[in-house]
């Protein structure tokens, strides 16, 4: 872990109040969690280990379990927490280059990023954006509305690409090859611990097209912001959604709204899909007027404290989506 002056981090303070534009007091930021079975004694021993800073819930997941005991990463998005509103504050642009490794999504998911990067370059910070080697979908890639128009909201390209374990395995080789990087001493262990993690995401991928080759539906009707777009073309599955685009600033349409509740009402549909830690009112109201199930689809943008803390994985979350897809779609 890199060790900085005292004057750098209080010109570095200052640069980020003006470039957050913060004007009032700061929010407490999420801890730092060191990977499990860890044993700090002392600041001596923490110091040797490989300071990691991730921005959404998968790349922490995936460094964590990679790192193992060799690295600390700090998780920087607040638990609980809607992912595409977030902005660093000034101790988050301190923890930044103090580090040793920066993942974050790409441009796309994170443009504060643009502002930062070489500065945390030139700070000798290895920046990983790990959409590197992921082909990204636009929304016409994977919008089937018959009243498609070319509103998308604020984002044309989405940038969702972790819902597809298939593309999870491309972040956790770059991964992987950045721990190695900036940690060679410790490259076999992380290549070890990265060939386990694709090996259970390539079961996952395998579960999830022998499940999904099994139920009578093969669209996924969600209330919200789709961000499972990449997962949908990776198995052959369509989607509606009363929103046009990915970004959570997009307002629903009326017409989507009808098309919606009209499908549901034709196809028999057994659930309508809502995000993650945010207020499901859109899914409500169909909900209420159709009668059909309102459930989870866990977009691992974010995850809760109490989830933080039992140590849920991402995993986890994509096994629970695919129950709760078996469910909604009709499971044969």
């Amino acid at each position: 872990m890199k060790r900085k002056g005292i004057l750098f981090l209080i010109m570095l303070m200052i640069f980020a109040v003006a470039v957050s534009g913060c004007t009032e007091e700061v929010e407490t930021q999420a801890p730092t969690y060191e990977a499990e079975g860890d044993d700090i004694s002392n600041e001596e021993e923490a110091q040797e280990k490989i300071s990691v800073v991730a921005t959404l819930f998968p790349q922490y997941d995936f460094a964590r379990r990679i790192g193992g005991g060799n690295v600390e990463v700090r998780y920087l998005l607040p638990t609980g927490t809607e992912a595409h509103s977030y902005e660093p504050t000034p101790q988050d642009m301190v923890s930044l280059l103090t580090a040793d490794v920066f993942l974050y999504t790409g441009d796309f998911m994170e443009p504060w990023t643009k502002n930062i990067v070489e500065n945390l370059k030139e700070e000798d910070v290895l920046v990983i954006d790990l959409s590197q080697g992921i082909p990204l979908l636009t929304a016409d890639d994977h919008d089937h509305d018959d009243d498609h128009d070319d509103d998308h909201g604020d984002e044309a390209v989405d940038p969702h690409y972790w819902t597809d374990p298939n593309m999870a395995i491309i972040m956790v080789k770059t991964i992987g090859g950045a721990l190695s990087q900036a940690d060679p001493d410790n490259a076999e262990q992380y290549k070890n611990e990265e060939a386990a993690l694709i090996e259970d995401l390539m079961t996952l991928d395998s579960d999830i097209r022998e499940a999904l080759s099994r139920t009578k539906s093969k669209t996924i009707l969600s209330g919200g912001h789709f961000a499972f777009g990449y997962f949908a073309r990776q198995y052959g599955l369509e989607h509606m959604s009363p929103y046009a685009g990915f970004s959570p600033n997009a307002e629903p349409t009326p017409q989507r709204i009808t098309a919606l509740i009209q499908t549901i009402e034709e196809t028999g549909a057994n659930a309508i899909y809502h995000e993650e830690l945010i207020d499901p009112k859109v899914a409500q109201v169909i909900v209420d007027e159709t009668g059909v199930k309102l459930m989870l689809l866990h977009g691992a943008h974010n995850i809760s404290k109490e989830e933080l803390d039992s140590g849920k994985t991402y995993i986890e979350i994509m096994y629970d989506n695919l129950e709760n897809l078996k469910e909604g779609l009709g499971y044969e």
